[in-house]
């Protein structure tokens, strides 16, 4: 009886290793599979992002566009590598010495300064994803001192093409289309040689890519790179961090911390003085920020 329950514990040991087996096998298999399914982009384009500021200046921006045939990815690849990296305890302790290296300077008497503008910092927290199948368009971004993200339908975008008005964009004959889009009216050119309806931010909706595009205001979007790629499309780093948010009632949020900063951190016991120099140095009265004028979105002013 001692040997035949030696051998059933031996045969149980036996099926218990070939059921782990089985299973790691399976695992792997969900992994690579998983792998494959992941979204690959067919072109990435670089684009001039150009819009006013509230010092009566124009701000510009390098942005990326990643796309296939049914989705894009539209984003700074500085801060992708950002926030790629503070995504994990790991990366976090890595950025951290990267700053500290970049940024930090011991002065003359011991002390230390810190100057973020000479490190590699985030020059922006806009990201955004449209989808074709779902039918909808996201943006990741912040609002005043929230993050914050909205979703909304493709739709929403019309477009009226003019078949007689061409120009040459990157090297690619482009056709140009108008949209009133959230407040502001909207001219692009698109490639039909590219056949995809994505473009730079939120917009979308063309038979071809849009490599260039100008609003009322100065808000402007040039491609100044195209190329193919086979860059997966990654998701969205820290997503957690993003609150949902109502589009209009953020950018309302955003404006008011805008004109209000210092006496909002003040009130969170920040004891702060924010002020702003001219061009030589000088202490100048900071201009308040209008939506009208300094918004990519000022619909939520117009009533």
């Amino acid at each position: 009886m001692k040997a035949e329950k030696m051998v059933l514990i031996y045969l149980k040991q036996i099926t218990n290793d070939i059921m782990k087996q089985i299973l790691t096998s399976i695992i792997v298999c969900f992994v690579a599979i998983a792998a494959m399914a992941q979204n690959k982009a067919e072109i990435i384009v670089s684009y001039d992002s150009s819009f006013p500021n509230k010092f009566g200046k124009i701000n510009n921006d390098k942005m990326s566009l990643l796309a296939s045939t049914t989705e894009a990815k539209y984003f700074n690849d500085l801060s992708l590598w950002v926030d790629s990296l503070e995504s994990t305890p790991e990366g976090k302790a890595k950025y951290i010495e990267i700053i500290k290296k970049t940024c930090m300077t011991v002065e003359p008497d011991g002390s230390m300064s810190f100057d973020l503008r000479k490190g590699p910092t985030k020059k922006s927290y806009t990201y955004v994803f449209t989808n074709l199948p779902d039918g909808s368009v996201t943006l990741y971004g912040k609002f005043g001192e929230d993050l914050g993200h909205y979703t909304e339908p493709l739709s929403e975008m019309k477009w009226t093409i003019v078949e007689d008005s061409t120009a040459n964009v990157h090297g690619y004959e482009c056709v140009m289309a108008e949209s009133d889009y959230h407040g502001r009216h909207w001219k692009a050119w698109f490639t039909p040689e590219i056949p995809m309806p994505f473009g730079p931010w939120k917009l979308h909706g063309l038979p071809g890519l849009i490599l260039k595009a100008e609003a009322n205001g100065g808000f402007s979007f040039v491609a100044t790179g195209l190329e193919r790629t086979n860059r997966i499309m990654s998701p969205m780093y820290m997503q957690g961090d993003y609150s949902k948010v109502d589009r209009k009632e953020a950018l309302k949020n955003a404006e008011y911390f805008a004109n209000n900063e210092e006496s909002i951190m003040n009130a969170q016991g920040q004891s702060v003085k924010i002020y702003s120099t001219d061009d030589q140095g000088n202490i100048i009265e900071t201009p308040k920020y209008d939506g009208l004028k300094h918004n990519i979105e000022p619909d939520y002013k117009i009533k």
